[in-house]
């Protein structure tokens, strides 16, 4: 074979480019799967709206760093607290964000943190009462550069 430097370069960059494209794609996350990830953390318990909050931005320029609080409004006494809070996401590669474990020594139930969001999506915050209750807040959040991509 009688290539030119300029022909070999040429198809060396044409196959790194194929190799980026196909590497580069988003993971097939979906709601369902967020939805599985709840059930597999929670079990079939009724979640009710309210009691958390759950402060994200509903637009974000770039999704490699998300700054988020969630908030619980429990006493946290020895008889009243929160024992958890999970964040959920619908189009990540791991549905599960983050878990929190707590007990009423922890004085106040509230996290923040920074999260990773893959593209534009709603963002769920649950939290497990010490009395079996569940409670929730969610936030559709418009991400314009995503994060989360695979091989990267």
């Amino acid at each position: 074979m009688d290539q030119s430097r300029r022909e070999l370069l040429t198809g060396a960059a044409a196959f790194a480019g194929g190799l980026l494209l196909v590497s580069a794609r988003p993971a097939d996350a979906t709601p369902a799967s967020m939805q599985a990830a709840i059930r597999n953390m929670l079990g079939d318990v009724e979640i009710g709206k309210g009691k958390v909050s759950l402060d994200i931005a509903p637009l974000v320029e770039n999704g490699n760093a998300v700054p988020m609080t969630v908030a619980v409004e429990s006493p946290m006494t020895a008889t009243n607290y929160v024992k958890a809070i999970h964040v959920f996401n619908e189009k990540n590669p791991k549905p599960n964000v983050i878990s929190i474990h707590l007990g009423p020594r922890a004085g106040k139930a509230s996290i923040s943190t920074r999260i990773r969001l893959a593209d534009s999506q709603r963002v769920v915050a649950i939290a497990q009462m010490n009395d079996g209750s569940v409670w929730s807040d969610e936030v559709n959040v418009i991400v314009t550069l995503a994060a989360c991509v695979e091989g990267l």
